[in-house]
């Protein structure tokens, strides 16, 4: 059945008391995860008096390994992030860094204007763009290509249940290209600060059969049984449609840093807990909680999460340890996320976004659509239509695609 806008305040009404059936005692629930949440909130702030929350490893000792140790999985699991550094080379990528910058200035980027579309950033004021609405340079493709990236999230994608019972729900050993836009936040920016918040469904985590199944041993009252890193289901979920908001399924979100950066330079906050999504759907059906409202979930834009409902878990926000260039930073997709309000460091605070999407039905047929926008030079099919790259000069071909490249790129479906 089709997600509906159409009387979401009586849906919402619905459905609480529908799960409320399911879950008797969900105030109970809720407290254990309350209490769990608060317990786990103990361990980040410990963890991060000695150094980070985030565990963060080598990418060549995860490469000699062939995958992530016991140990590394656990840690990854229980935080639902990581950070890997060297995963490209650093001279390499301070170079891509440049001819990135040389493409945006070249092109006249910042002399174009279009009408903005994304929900995500369309209120921001600034004399210049931090997110650039660029996809097809050439320094994008290359990473996204590179032989290390692409193992990087082979060991990701493992991280997950990818088969069961004889399904298979998504092959972890191939991946699709999901082309995402690039962050070039300048010195003093005040202007970009996102808070926080989780991608990948607002309300639809609710109101979606197919999320609910994901979800099933939370609303069936046993949220301790739930994996979080199972992938039935996932792969089926729907979403509204819009500007900015994610129609592939990602194993992890995730970016390459072009340039140094952490707290303090405007960049990354998570909360390090996997617990969080029991919390927060389990939050929504408590007493205090409007009857026709799920702690301010809205559709088409990302899941917020705010002091009113969900104090417990903003308590274990933390900020990035300093990354380099070609570390890169990987989440979860039910991970908590925000940006620093304020870049008050030295430099440019530079990344590429480039998430974890496994080779499954809905990934290839998102990918087609893609393959068709990229050799038009079109925007990603997820963003708003600015194009601007129609016309670029020096915008990468399919001639700038390896073999992997063109596999990832769908040109071989």
């Amino acid at each position: 059945m089709a997600l509906s806008k159409d009387n979401l305040p009586q849906q919402i009404k619905n459905l609480k008391a529908t799960l409320r059936q399911q879950i008797p005692d969900y105030k109970e629930r809720f407290k254990e995860i309350q209490q769990a949440v608060r317990e786990d909130v103990k361990r980040i702030k410990s963890l991060e008096t000695t150094g980070s929350a985030i565990p963060v490893y080598e990418f060549s000792q995860v490469q000699a390994q062939g995958q992530f140790s016991t140990q590394q999985r656990n840690a990854i699991h229980q935080a639902g992030c990581c950070i890997i550094r060297n995963t490209l080379p650093t001279e390499d990528v301070q170079q891509k860094n440049d001819e990135l910058s040389d493409y945006i200035v070249g092109n006249g980027y910042y002399e174009q204007t279009t009408d903005v579309e994304d929900n995500y950033f369309s209120q921001l004021k600034s004399d210049k763009p931090q997110i650039f609405g660029i996809y097809w340079s050439k320094p994008q493709i290359w990473a996204r290509q590179h032989p290390n990236m692409a193992a990087v999230r082979q060991y990701l994608n493992a991280l997950w249940v990818w088969q069961e019972n004889g399904e298979t729900y998504f092959d972890p050993t191939k991946d699709v290209t999901y082309a995402d836009r690039v962050r070039r936040r300048e010195p003093g920016d005040t202007t970009l600060g996102l808070s926080p918040h989780v991608d990948a469904g607002s309300v639809e985590r609710w109101l979606d059969p197919s999320y609910r199944k994901v979800f099933e041993k939370i609303f069936g009252g046993d949220w301790r049984s739930h994996n979080a890193f199972h992938g039935a289901h996932r792969i089926n979920v729907e979403e509204f449609p819009s500007p900015a908001v994610c129609s592939v399924f990602r194993s992890f979100q995730g970016w390459l840093a072009l340039t140094s950066q952490g707290q303090g330079d405007g960049t990354l906050k998570v909360v390090p807990s996997i617990l969080t999504m029991p919390y927060i759907l389990l939050r929504a059906l408590q007493d205090d909680v409007p009857e026709d409202d799920l702690c301010g979930a809205e559709p088409c834009r990302a899941l917020t999460v705010s002091e009113q409902w969900h104090s417990d878990l903003l308590e274990g926000l933390v900020s990035i340890p300093k990354v380099n260039p070609g570390d890169t930073v990987w989440w979860h997709p039910d991970t908590i996320h925000a940006v620093e309000d304020q870049h008050t460091g030295d430099g440019y605070s530079n990344v590429l976004f480039i998430g974890a999407a496994p080779s499954c039905q809905k990934n290839i047929d998102y990918s087609l659509k893609q393959k068709v926008a990229f050799l038009k030079g079109e925007s990603s099919p997820d963003f708003a239509a600015e194009n601007y790259e129609v016309n670029y000069k020096d915008r990468a071909t399919e001639t700038d695609l390896s073999a992997l490249g063109k596999q990832q790129m769908g040109f071989d479906v």
